[in-house]
């Protein structure tokens, strides 16, 4: 596989051989829209996601609805998504009409005039590809973009039995600590031991009850895209904060020497280097606040900063993630294979 790319809670970005800023168009803010726009700025400039879409098609009884007058694929997400980016990659300095995008994903109960995680609305825009799309291996082929599989080993701390359970993810959900952070610090704790006791407590089998128990989760492969998401709430009584620590990340970096206990023996991949396409940065606090996204067309490619309908170029990222004029941020991202 040829390199990858990594995002810090947004997406890869694609590289491109037109004008410095091609394929950057701003997007309005329609109804509260500055989530879904960033990361309609991060898969625009993915080409792969957007090389698999224009493969795709409506389905027959679609086309034939629409013949007639009507509009049977104001709810089919994907379709929709294959014409906004369409429509972003045009060199025009308008903003890109999206409109449509966002009421497909409102009559999915993905509500206008409501804030959304940018996290929980990315996995339901891969989760509406997988429901929606009737050409099941393309929809398996776009998830696979970002499938991260993992091997959980659980083992009793009573009886020693050990279970084992295949699974993925699409994305790296890492903790934040209350103190200063790095992104190599958090993968390297996600993937130690931890014991699971209290409340955490697993079923045994063997033992017939819930009881202490160790867990351990090893990589079975990684995606060509990387996401990382940095999980800065807390819930305390009832009351959800943020977290406003610092937290550093590199431009690029080698899987397997960042967290080398993180593999499993059968992992059998031997490019593990990714690069960051895409940041998509929160600033507010736990129930309310702005989306705006970092973002680059490949490794060599100028960074641009994109805030709804305002895109300009940036000398890199400028993420303060402490408070700053009243305001809390947070970062997430996304890594892209190098190469």
């Amino acid at each position: 596989m040829s390199g990858r790319n990594l995002m810090i809670s947004s997406f890869i970005m694609r590289e491109r051989s037109s004008g410095p800023a091609a394929g950057m168009r701003g997007l309005p803010n329609h109804h509260l829209s500055c989530c879904v726009n960033t990361l309609l700025q991060t898969f625009s400039a993915t080409w792969e996601i957007g090389a698999l879409l224009d493969k795709y098609t409506a389905e027959p009884g679609l086309q034939t609805w629409e013949a007639a007058g009507g509009r049977a694929d104001d709810r089919n997400v994907p379709l929709q998504l294959k014409r906004v980016l369409a429509a972003m990659r045009s060199d025009s300095p308008r903003p890109a009409p999206h409109r449509d995008f966002l009421l497909s994903l409102d009559r999915n109960c993905v509500r206008l005039n409501t804030q959304h995680d940018a996290d929980e609305v990315f996995l339901s825009i891969l989760n509406f590809m997988q429901q929606q799309m009737d050409d099941k291996p393309l929809a398996l082929e776009i998830q696979n973009l970002y499938r991260i599989s993992v091997k959980t080993n659980l083992e009793c701390l009573e009886c020693s039995s050990v279970q084992t359970l295949n699974t993925y993810m699409l994305g790296l959900p890492l903790h934040v600590k209350e103190d200063h952070d790095s992104l190599e610090g958090c993968m390297t704790s996600f993937f130690e031991h931890q014991e699971l006791r209290g409340a955490n407590c697993c079923f045994c089998g063997i033992c017939g009850k819930k009881t202490p128990s160790k867990q351990a989760v090893k990589l079975l492969s990684l995606p060509r895209i990387l996401c990382v998401h940095l999980k800065r709430f807390r819930n305390h009584g009832g009351y959800t904060r943020k977290l406003d620590c610092p937290v550093t990340f590199p431009e690029s970096f080698d899987f397997s020497e960042t967290v080398k206990d993180a593999f499993s023996s059968d992992f059998a991949q031997d490019d593990c280097k990714y690069t960051l396409h895409a940041v998509v940065v929160h600033s507010g606090y736990a129930m309310f606040g702005h989306y705006t996204a970092y973002v680059r067309h490949g490794a060599d490619r100028p960074w641009y900063y994109a805030d709804d309908s305002h895109v300009q170029q940036t000398h890199g990222i400028h993420v303060n993630v402490q408070k700053r004029a009243g305001r809390q941020w947070r970062t997430a991202g996304t890594f892209r294979l190098s190469g």
